[in-house]
């Protein structure tokens, strides 16, 4: 894999597109003359979804501690403010013909989890699960979660409400 992610999160995720063969791009890191004086972080993924919406994507990794799935509670949905600002850059300069999303990659520290029907991803030694939110839609409902971290959260009520498994939205 070319331009490999760095961390398991990101591998875990990169490696379920491939072996659900959804076509990917992983913009090169060390190269930002593409967009001009555009001084911010690149997203992880320009990802080619079977649906034919093009999605810009963000992975943000969390572990999973909890017992079961059910009513997708204590799911760690946090983000910094500079996460929400430099996607919403991206999703200016890119278009609406792409789609901004935040996919969330939790990996399962319980094993003797509940996982209430949903797929779960094997990834080397560990298990992965991945949801996707809309950026418009974590906007819309995102609260302050420390103004020292400069961290955004939203309610498990509005994750269940925004949140997709990411073979719903890209398969």
């Amino acid at each position: 894999m070319k331009n490999s992610p760095a961390n398991h999160y990101k591998q875990a995720f990169e490696s379920w597109l491939v072996d659900n063969r959804i076509k990917h791009i992983s913009p090169d890191k060390d190269k930002k003359t593409a967009f001009g004086n555009l001084n911010i972080k690149s997203f992880d993924y320009l990802l080619y979804p079977h649906s034919g919406q093009t999605i810009i994507a963000a992975v943000r990794g969390r572990k999973f501690k909890a017992e079961s799935f059910e009513k997708l509670a204590g799911l760690q949905c946090w983000l910094t403010t500079n996460d929400i600002s430099q996607l919403k850059q991206w999703q200016q300069v890119l278009g609406q013909t792409h789609k901004a999303v935040f996919v969330f990659a939790y990996r399962i520290e319980n094993f003797d989890v509940d996982f209430d029907g949903r797929e779960i991803y094997d990834f080397n030694d560990g298990k992965y699960i991945f949801f996707c939110v809309d950026l418009e839609r974590y906007c819309e409902f995102m609260k302050i979660r420390s103004p020292k971290w400069q961290t955004v959260t939203i309610s498990a009520d509005d994750f269940r409400l925004c949140a997709v498994q990411a073979e719903k939205l890209l398969l």
